[in-house]
């Protein structure tokens, strides 16, 4: 009776005392939010929140959740409670200021900036979101005045130089730009954004060459970034590379399959180089996603004509003609068109209007839309190759597009940071593994992780799902949240009626981390262990969660200091703290030794703690075990560079990219100039 008692109060733990149990749903909370599972952290701060709702901290806290679920109304709402409550916490004026970016509500979030500044004058973030705030208004002075505030505080801030680079450039003044971006490069050369940043001046001071050397730095360190070669293929374009520049559209659309500017373009440079087919695709894609761009369509009609399809061609010339009923090319080429199938007395007809607009020029009768269309055409052309996206001068169907300068402001404008739990982190090692039933789908295929024991623990049927070996865990879905609620409470009343089995407390501690209660989780954990110590899987989880709580505390201090400077009242931990979770592995280990991720998990947790010769040799011996195992691969290549050996390191990383981890890529690229 007393056990029933004890698992009734585990699972419903609002029912108790709230002063007991709203903090341990705060952390149970708190974990979730951490490890990106929004949706089941708001249930839980709903919790809170009900039981004690003069509290400050669950509603920041749900706030941030769903800010990053993009509700910004919702966060705003949470942020206000919390603010009320509390008015000296500076991540809440934080939060909120992002909630009102987002809602472009940029004089509201600049009070909160400025607010948030009183209470913590030296925090980067905010000054960095106050700037961009008064970019995004025009306010340029303010925003230099923003900038200089915040080089006091952090003179090797290199995004500060990169912002007043981009205010200069909005103020017309090229030189002082490239200044601030040089001396970025100065601090950091391995930014992709400086790079990227000069590389676009240079191609408006027509330094095509330069431009090209500058994108060729930035795109092998932000290799996912389309943008960088659209802008390395039109440095190309002007140099007459346009093998090259449609290689470079092809990368970008490899990255964004709906760029715009990638299939215009490179459907016109296919047009010139005779591939003509290919280049009609780009433009029945162009079309497909703007049907009224009539320069699309008419390019089109070119090159149907081009491949003998003259009826299609002159079924574009004739939706652009009814746009354009002016534009005398439209007519012109739809009349050689109508001749080629046969058609005298359609193509005659265009021919006349052809004509009499020659004549009615010559007699200085000229219609309205036409001498407007000619002024445009004497601007524009002017042997200029290029011409804005929004640019709708049917004469310039042949030049390249470039971006309007509205969407060039916006480089930056998208930078905002600081979510409070944010792992500012730049090279980060793959994750550790889990046994869980949900997994996230990879952009690249990598190899299915597989181990007998486990597949034969799903055969058996003792599990609700068919566990999964993953070190990419998926987030529930609310959905998801509810069915493994319930099933808690199905596995209690198993273990109810049958306490030594060693399955049933297994399968509910999966439940209870998979809901985020780690407490519980290990709490089942270690009662399988006790009911059957050879079950291997049990010490494996019980390791790993206990490394997420040790995780989830470490950053918890972090947060605190920067919720609320100077309030940090938690033990520091140490490498005291990590011995339970290598002897759990230990006995992995030493139960199961060809279990390759208990290897690898025990080299993160020695990496964690800086002990990279010992990290490697677990590293060694994974590989060993699976000599496709990417992620150790990946991770025993940072390991050596951490070590200075950067040739080892680039080598191992060279194959973790072969095997799909694309991310390699970029950080080979930051320390090949190192290994030298």
């Amino acid at each position: 009776m007393v056990k029933r008692i004890l698992t009734v109060l585990l699972l419903f733990p609002t029912l108790v005392c709230a002063q007991i149990n709203t903090d341990r749903v705060m952390t149970i909370a708190r974990n979730a939010l951490y490890f990106e599972d929004y949706v089941l952290s708001i249930q839980y701060f709903n919790q809170v929140i009900n039981a004690k709702p003069y509290l400050y901290e669950p509603y920041f806290f749900r706030a941030l959740a769903k800010l990053n679920l993009e509700d910004f109304q919702g966060a705003e709402a949470d942020c206000d409670a919390a603010i009320q409550r509390n008015p000296f916490v500076v991540g809440a004026y934080q939060i909120r200021g992002l909630a009102r970016i987002r809602q472009s509500k940029f004089d509201g979030a600049i009070e909160d900036y400025k607010k948030a500044l009183h209470y913590d004058p030296e925090n980067i973030t905010l000054w960095h979101n106050l700037t961009l705030s008064h970019i995004q208004k025009k306010d340029y002075n303010a925003a230099k005045e923003d900038l200089e505030s915040l080089l006091k505080v952090s003179p090797r801030y290199t995004r500060a130089y990169l912002m007043r680079g981009e205010v200069s450039l909005q103020q017309k003044d090229t030189i002082a730009a490239l200044n601030d971006f040089n001396k970025a490069l100065e601090l950091d050369k391995y930014d992709p954004d400086a790079w990227a940043a000069r590389a676009i001046v240079k191609l408006q001071q027509a330094k095509y060459a330069e431009a090209e050397a500058d994108f060729n730095r930035a795109i092998p360190l932000s290799a996912k970034n389309a943008g960088n070669y659209i802008n390395r293929a039109l440095a190309r374009f002007h140099q007459n590379n346009l093998r090259g520049a449609m290689s470079d559209y092809d990368l970008a659309l490899d990255i964004d399959p709906n760029n715009f500017i990638g299939h215009y373009n490179r459907g016109l440079l296919r047009a010139q180089v005779g591939d003509d087919n290919r280049a009609i695709e780009d433009f029945d894609f162009v079309i497909k996603m703007e049907p009224d761009n009539m320069m699309a369509v008419f390019n089109r009609g070119l090159l149907r004509a081009q491949t003998g399809d003259y009826r299609g061609a002159i079924q574009d010339y004739t939706t652009v003609i009814n746009q354009y009923p002016n534009f005398l090319a439209g007519y012109y080429q739809r009349s050689e068109a109508r001749r080629k199938i046969g058609d005298k007395k359609g193509a005659e007809q265009d021919e006349f209007k052809v004509m009499k607009a020659q004549i009615d020029k010559q007699n200085g009768v000229t219609n309205k839309d036409v001498a407007q269309n000619k002024d445009k055409e004497n601007d524009e052309e002017g042997g200029e190759k290029t011409r804005k996206k929004s640019d709708k001068n049917m004469n310039n169907y042949r030049k390249i597009v470039i971006a309007d300068d509205s969407e060039a402001e916006q480089r930056y404008t998208s930078d905002y940071r600081g979510r409070v739990q944010d792992k500012n982190v730049n090279i980060t090692m793959e994750p550790m593994f889990a046994l869980t039933y949900y997994e996230k789908m990879s952009d690249v295929k990598r190899s299915v992780n597989f181990h007998k024991y486990i597949e034969d623990l799903n055969r058996t049927g003792i599990l609700p799902k068919r566990l999964r070996i993953t070190n990419m865990e998926a987030p529930l879905t609310e959905e998801q949240v509810k069915v493994h609620f319930a099933l808690i409470d199905t596995h209690t009343s198993a273990i109810v009626e049958d306490e030594k089995n060693a399955s049933k407390r297994f399968a509910r501690a999966i439940d209870f981390y998979l809901v985020q209660d780690f407490s519980s989780a290990v709490s089942d954990l270690t009662q399988t262990i006790l009911l059957d110590g050879d079950f291997f899987p049990a010490y494996f989880m019980r390791a790993l969660i206990r490394c997420k709580q040790l995780e989830y505390q470490k950053a918890e201090q972090a947060v605190e200091t920067d919720v609320v400077p100077g309030d940090n009242k938690r033990k520091e931990i140490t490498a005291v703290d990590y011995e339970v979770v290598r002897k759990d592995l230990d006995k992995v280990i030493n139960l199961a030794p060809d279990f390759v991720y208990a290897y690898y998990n025990r080299a993160n947790v020695s990496a964690m703690l800086k002990d990279y010769r010992a990290a490697i040799v677990d590293y060694d011996k994974a590989i060993e075990l699976n000599p496709d195992f990417a992620d150790a691969y990946f991770n025993r290549g940072l390991t050596h560079i951490f070590l200075g050996n950067n040739k080892l390191g680039i080598s191992d990383l060279s194959k973790a990219g072969e095997l799909g981890i694309v991310s390699a890529y970029n950080v080979i690229k930051r320390f090949t100039d190192q290994s030298e």
